[in-house]
């Protein structure tokens, strides 16, 4: 719950249930944006719409879009990452039938729905929507570092996709099941289509990504906590500048260090090696006291997908003994311990 005369995000942007369309993609990493909304949301994923030839495969029923609509789809989500972020010509007469047959679609590609005339006549003909996520829908102040009231936790990195998005979401799902008041704040596409709202912070303008998350995760009751999803990391060349930018604006008082522990450089920079733990963790809290003196880590998120099960126990034992601070791993064992120091 917003503090009053704070402006808040829109609760319901992108309105589920979802139809998946997953297109004629090459391979299942191709499909990843789809496969994370299925994942965190599958109560709002009936089933997935594939073309000939797909390869990728959400582990939800086929549906037509006729038999979506019955089901009471109300979007399409074209749940795909490719190149360029572009959309195959072909892919565009599905998309006009599902317009035609009454729901709105989102997409989390680079390009815009709109920028395909069909699409474009076929929406306003039939009064629908297009969202893509990607791409903000409102201009955003320059933040101010102003302390307001609510409670916050970021998710940090060692370096890119290496957990962020499904540690924040696996904090506020075990925190809504203990009762407690707690909301997810997507800042990338696929953790908007989870969502149903947020913003693409990689999309906003430099000197308005503070401003944007403030915006994101506003003013709160006290007892309230936002569950930041992070991006990028303050050791990644190409992606530091959106992290500091996230580390001022969420003003948070938790940060969560997540990690992939076989890695041996950042993803994309084989010159670039991975920042020492306690390094990355000092300097994201030097970083973050900007806007929050008090802020402290909590915990250490761990993505062992790479590890065998004793494997990662060891690493996750090894880690909190150096640490302090528990470390876990969101997908194999969830976040309660986090939640337990937490309170």
């Amino acid at each position: 719950m917003g503090a009053e005369g704070v402006p808040q995000p829109d609760r319901i942007m992108i309105e589920p249930p979802y139809l998946m369309f997953i297109g004629d993609v090459h391979d299942q990493l191709a499909a990843k944006t789809a496969q994370g909304v299925v994942d965190w949301r599958p109560e709002q994923c009936p089933g997935q719409l594939a073309l000939e030839g797909c390869k990728a495969d959400l582990g939800i029923p086929a549906m037509t879009i006729e038999e979506a609509k019955a089901a009471g789809c109300r979007t399409m989500i074209v749940g795909v990452v490719n190149s360029g972020g572009t959309m195959p010509d072909h892919w565009s007469g599905v998309i006009v039938r599902a317009l035609e047959a009454g729901m709105d679609v989102a997409s989390g590609l680079h390009m815009r729905l709109a920028d395909d005339p069909a699409i474009a006549a076929a929406a306003r003909e039939h009064g629908r929507q297009l969202f893509d996520v990607r791409h903000p829908t409102r201009r955003f102040k320059t933040g101010t570092g102003v302390k307001r009231p609510g409670k916050r936790l970021l998710a940090v990195g060692t370096d890119c996709s290496c957990g962020k998005k499904y540690t924040a979401l696996a904090v506020e799902k075990e925190m809504r099941a203990r009762g407690m008041k707690a909301d997810f704040r997507a800042t990338g596409q696929t953790g908007i289509l989870i969502a149903g709202q947020g913003v693409a912070i990689d999309a906003v303008v430099a000197d308005f990504i503070s401003g944007a998350v403030e915006w994101l995760a506003p003013a709160a009751d006290a007892d309230h906590w936002d569950c930041i999803e992070g991006q990028g990391s303050l050791f990644h060349p190409a992606f530091a500048g959106v992290s500091l930018g996230l580390l001022h604006g969420a003003q948070p008082d938790a940060l969560v260090l997540c990690h992939e522990p076989t890695r041996t450089h950042m993803r994309g920079l084989p010159h670039q090696p991975l920042p020492d733990l306690a390094v990355c963790m000092a300097r994201n809290v030097e970083a973050a006291q900007l806007t929050n003196p008090d802020v402290r880590f909590v915990g250490l998120s761990i993505n062992t997908r790479a590890l065998g099960e004793a494997e990662a126990g060891a690493c996750l034992a090894k880690l909190e003994d150096r640490f302090g601070l528990p470390a876990f791993d969101p997908v194999r064992q969830g976040a309660a311990r986090l939640v337990d120091a937490l309170r």
